[in-house]
């Protein structure tokens, strides 16, 4: 027997929740709010920018609140107020206190972009290609108080490609994300109860936030470490090396077997299949790049300015 419907917060920030709340519109719940962060300051500018979700939302039609936290009394009070049934987390950067997850009727729901428990934490899309992961996915989650600890609802996979970037990654996710939220409420709306699986002790593994200094690349390291660097830091914070004494954000490389003995970092050789630098194991192929102040550019235009670097390769 079907519900006679679903009243639905959600709270969601980046590009990554806009799908999901595309969902939750399409699913037939009625999305009475949408929480989100305090619009920041962005660009050369600095002006203050709505988030995506805020800008998605007005566009809607629907309720915007922003508060700073969500630990005050009157704040708790404001989210009681709009009487919802569920609250739907995705990606919303604020941490919800016992007081917040007791309001919904059937409780706060998560989506996070890994396979539970490995990756729980703020970075889970790139710490996945980092550390050479061959598969990803999405949970959806009943929330606790734990951090990403709460036992999962439903679960997509998807293969880590040798190709993906943390931008590619993180759209494919956003994508299966929306689809395992749309059947969660689908199946809800049916008057479904979904079966919730505690997550295993074992495997459990933080994806912690991202730092600027983790993109400079160490070249004593082997090359394939070097590649999953790169691309996991596609598109932020765009990994960082020196070729032959210039300093350069590094975009894409592919590790090749290689054996040499030469200083890590030095060049091997650079031609049109690109720029090959002696790693610890293996070199690291550079394909494309950016100098200071520049545009990203192919190897091919890097060496047009800097004729003297050619090799044989």
């Amino acid at each position: 027997m079907s519900r006679p419907g679903l009243r639905l917060v959600f709270a969601g920030t980046p590009e990554f929740s806009v799908p999901c709340l595309e969902a939750c519109r399409a699913s037939g719940a009625e999305v009475v709010a949408v929480y989100t962060q305090p619009d920041r300051p962005a660009g050369r500018g600095r002006k203050l920018t709505p988030s995506p979700i805020k800008q998605a939302a007005l566009a809607a039609g629907i309720v915007v609140e922003q508060p700073e936290s969500l630990k005050s009394a009157q704040t708790q009070q404001a989210l009681a107020a709009y009487r919802p049934d569920l609250l739907v987390v995705v990606a919303y950067g604020l941490i919800l206190p016992r007081k917040v997850l007791a309001i919904p009727r059937l409780g706060c729901w998560n989506v996070h972009a890994s396979l539970l428990p490995r990756w729980r934490g703020a970075a889970p899309i790139q710490r996945a290609i980092l550390a050479g992961d061959s598969a990803s996915g999405v949970d959806l989650m009943q929330m606790e108080a734990g951090l990403d600890t709460g036992p999962v609802l439903l679960q997509r996979r998807t293969p880590i490609a040798r190709e993906d970037t943390g931008g590619s990654l993180h759209d494919r996710l956003s994508r299966l994300g929306a689809e395992v939220l749309a059947e969660g409420l689908r199946r809800t709306l049916a008057g479904e109860a979904l079966t919730a699986m505690p997550q295993p002790a074992e495997g459990v593994t933080y994806a912690h936030k991202l730092d600027k200094a983790e993109a400079r690349l160490d070249f004593s390291r082997p090359a394939r470490e070097l590649e999953q660097q790169v691309r996991a830091f596609d598109p932020w914070p765009v990994a960082e090396g020196e070729i032959a004494g210039e300093p350069l954000r590094i975009w894409a490389a592919q590790a090749i077997e290689l054996d040499h003995h030469a200083t890590p970092g030095s060049v091997l050789a650079a031609g049109r299949g690109g720029i090959d630098l002696a790693c610890g194991h293996g070199a690291l192929r550079v394909t494309a790049l950016q100098r200071a102040g520049g545009k990203r550019i192919g190897a091919v235009d890097y060496l047009n300015a800097r004729p003297e670097l050619r090799q044989p390769q």
